[in-house]
């Protein structure tokens, strides 16, 4: 069965604010938020509903929950999502975001298959990390119906992304979730025997210890025009986000380089290695630690949202003959749908 080609469908600009800057094409929120279909999917969401400056509807998004609530709603209503909900204190990622990181992914996807997405079951994706929200795999199988295995070495986290699995079936029939015992150990010891994977995703922890993540905390709050609100409150963030989700030892440069030399151990059981990389300074020694590990090849993926300015390191052990045998012997039997370059041009026409 072929699966359906993600939307381009942009927002009502009578109920959206201008186009973003910098998000995917294929992104369901490139032409803002639809305030009022946005509500009819999730009403909780109507009392965190505020009108800006520029008179359009808005939420605070000081307030974590007026972002919970937005996350939930933005699920609901782009990826059927029902029933998310995350505990307090745990990451509450911006959406647009992290659809915007499966969408590149799925983009380098498409350069080893002709410029066409594979879809469905036979593309297994790994998420490093998958959190208490589960966002990644729960976007990437609506989009694309990958199947993904997510793995977090946060107990409580995952017993609530199986939670809101619980709450999805469809969602729960495609994502596995696993515990990862060991801290240091990011794919050392997890992969079973017979398990390979189209992409392994990830979004580090970027802070080296919790006074950093104060330090960021608090020029969030005094960027929101809050200063000194998260003083004496610890590394509170609009957004959340726990211990192990905000920082570790060297933080996102020492979390990927490990990332990247663990991945030489199973070379070929992922097509393609990629990560998050909040802070470009980090580049050059990833850089060098890909090359250290004499990769087959790698890229960096510019990101935006807004102001933000993200990339995506990616990298394979994989040379172009041993992808195209990948592509034929498994991508062939499901429906693709149209990558970027063809998606553009569709688009513009």
């Amino acid at each position: 069965m072929g699966y359906s080609a993600p939307s381009l469908k942009i927002g009502n600009p009578m109920t959206a604010p201008a186009q973003k800057p910098g998000l995917h094409p294929r992104n369901k929120n490139v032409g803002g938020y639809d305030f009022a279909a946005l509500t009819a999917v999730a009403p909780g969401l109507v009392k965190h509903v505020i009108t800006s400056k520029a008179g359009t509807p808005t939420i605070d998004f000081a307030n974590p929950a007026s972002v919970k609530a937005f996350n939930r709603a933005l699920l609901a209503l782009h990826y059927g999502v029902r029933g998310w909900e995350i505990p307090a204190g745990y990451l509450c990622p911006p959406i647009p975001g992290r659809a915007d990181y499966i969408h590149h992914v799925a983009d380098l996807l498409a350069s080893c298959n002709k410029k066409l997405i594979p879809t469905g079951a036979n593309v297994r994706v790994l998420d490093i990390g998958v959190g208490a929200n589960c966002v990644y795999p729960l976007i990437g199988f609506a989009e694309y119906g990958w199947h993904f295995l997510g793995v977090d070495i946060d107990e409580a986290a995952l017993a609530n992304a199986r939670m809101i699995l619980g709450k999805n079936p469809a969602a729960e029939a495609a994502i596995e979730l696993r515990h990862q015992p060991v801290w240091d150990n990011i794919f050392t010891g997890l992969l079973r025997s017979g398990e390979n994977f189209e992409l392994s995703i990830c979004n580090p922890p970027f802070h080296n210890s919790p006074d950093d993540v104060i330090a960021v905390s608090q020029r969030k709050w005094n960027n929101l025009n809050k200063p000194g609100a998260s003083k004496g409150a610890g590394p509170r963030l609009n957004f959340g986000g726990g211990g192990t989700e905000l920082w570790c030892n060297g933080g996102e440069r020492a979390f990927v380089k490990n990332m990247i030399e663990q991945s030489t151990a199973i070379p070929k059981r992922v097509m393609w290695f990629t990560s998050l990389v909040s802070q470009a300074t980090n580049l050059p020694h990833i850089e060098a630690a890909l090359k250290k590990a004499k990769v087959a090849e790698s890229r960096i993926i510019p990101m935006a949202q807004g102001q933000k300015q993200s990339r995506l390191v990616v990298w394979t052990f994989t040379g172009n003959g041993e992808r195209e045998k990948w592509r034929r012997e498994k991508w062939t039997a499901t429906g693709d749908v149209p990558g970027i370059a063809e998606t553009t041009a569709e688009n513009q026409a």
